[in-house]
């Protein structure tokens, strides 16, 4: 017997804030959720599984129409005319009070209750799948209390949405232990909720799959489901089912052996080149490229991050084109300590590192700041800056923001 366990598929998840980057390719990541999808059905189909589990979050939130919905249903006929059934949980994004759109699906389509714990029995497999969808976005009791007890005679399979343990990357909804799972007398556990794939260590497999297709920066590496085999009432085997069809990576260079603008430029090639090298396959990659180190360029490159973007975007073009996204451009150089730049005062240049080491000057400073912290929005709050704001760390923002005075008055002497 084989089964495909997923979760986190967040099906036409809108975009947040990439539509402001005019070469990312919208069109691609906005139809990425829908497409590896399709491609987890067309494995479903062409390996024969026995079912398939979908352990919460479907959806990405109410629909903005019934296109989703529809989608969905066209997909689940598919599965329909293979004989493959599909059991579904619901989590904290298709919550039962979240979803105000309903549409009528196939009759392969099995929805676990919110309102108590469902089990659904396959005789023909001896398989006992029990679940509970969540009522409400926010379920922070612990449900599997709740569970029933193991059905005799059959491969029982828990299916949850959680945390597990309060894991800090995500809010602890329907919290659980994972004592509590390997005790359940379960021979497997399907969760959802985690983005990460993960199998616990323990006498009962207990699975995160991960979510389907990365969405974001912060969703890096492969993504997909997994592919569960069984032989006598025991899993003898869990295979990874890479689905996603595009990936997320962070490429950090160092430039500082760099002398001139050019020099970065080479740099930068080379550093991409060793990435399509090192990529597992030909699915695009959107990049987030990261310069540091410490650089006299400092100034210069963050100057012309506009003409910067513009040459790298130029440069993955004519290397891989179609493959190498641009998703975002930092440089976070470090000027090298501070001295006069030809041209500019000696005392200019004292005036400036004496302020930089006073405390004061860097209280008030970070005060003057406050407004900006407060009023920016939530897609920043992972950038080094507004990292190092939070955290009250400024010497590397003043030493920078004095290296590039030194820097202008020396281009202008």
């Amino acid at each position: 017997m084989r089964f495909i366990h997923a979760a986190d598929i967040h099906l036409d998840s809108p975009l947040k804030g990439l539509g402001s980057y005019e070469d990312m390719p919208v069109g691609t990541l906005r139809g990425a959720s829908r497409a590896a999808f399709t491609r987890l059905v067309d494995e479903a189909l062409a390996l024969e599984v026995d079912f398939m589990v979908i352990a919460g979050d479907l959806y990405d939130g109410d629909w903005k129409d019934h296109n989703t919905g529809i989608y969905f249903a066209r997909e689940m006929g598919r599965l329909r005319n293979g004989g493959i059934p599909a059991y579904v949980l619901h989590g904290n994004h298709d919550a039962e009070s979240v979803m105000t759109k309903r549409l009528a699906l196939p009759d392969n389509v099995h929805v676990f209750k919110a309102n108590r714990p469902t089990t659904f029995v396959l005789e023909a497999h001896k398989v006992a799948l029990h679940g509970r969808s969540f009522p409400h976005a926010a379920v922070e009791e612990n449900l599997v209390a709740d569970y029933p007890p193991p059905l005799a005679g059959h491969f029982n399979i828990g299916v949850l949405h959680t945390a597990l343990e309060g894991n800090a990357q995500h809010a602890n909804y329907a919290p659980c232990s994972l004592e509590q799972l390997h005790t359940s007398g379960y021979q497997y556990w399907a969760l959802g909720h985690v983005h990460e794939y993960c199998v616990f260590p323990g006498p009962v497999p207990v699975v995160f799959p991960g979510n389907l297709q990365g969405r974001h920066i912060r969703e890096q590496g492969p993504r997909g489901a997994v592919l569960v085999s069984c032989v006598d009432g025991a899993v003898v085997s869990i295979e990874r089912l890479e689905v996603d069809v595009l990936r997320w990576h962070e490429l950090r260079l160092d430039v500082s052996g760099c002398a001139a603008y050019a020099e970065v430029l080479t740099c930068i090639r080379e550093g991409l080149e060793a990435q399509l090298a090192r990529q597992e396959s030909e699915k695009p990659y959107v990049l987030r490229l990261v310069l540091e180190g410490e650089s006299a360029l400092q100034g210069e490159l963050v100057r012309q991050q506009t003409q910067l973007r513009a040459d790298v975007v130029a440069i993955m073009a004519a290397l891989a084109d179609g493959r190498l996204w641009l998703e975002k451009l930092q440089v976070v150089i470090h000027a090298p300590p501070l001295n006069a730049a030809a041209g500019a005062p000696d005392d200019l240049a004292a005036l400036l590192a004496e302020a930089v080491a006073d405390p004061e000057f860097k209280q008030e400073f970070l005060q003057g700041l406050q407004g900006l912290r407060d009023k920016a929005p939530y897609e920043l709050s992972g950038e080094p800056l507004f990292k190092a704001l939070k955290a009250g760390q400024v010497d590397t923002l003043l030493q920078d923001a004095a290296a590039a005075v030194l820097d202008r008055l020396g281009r202008e002497a």
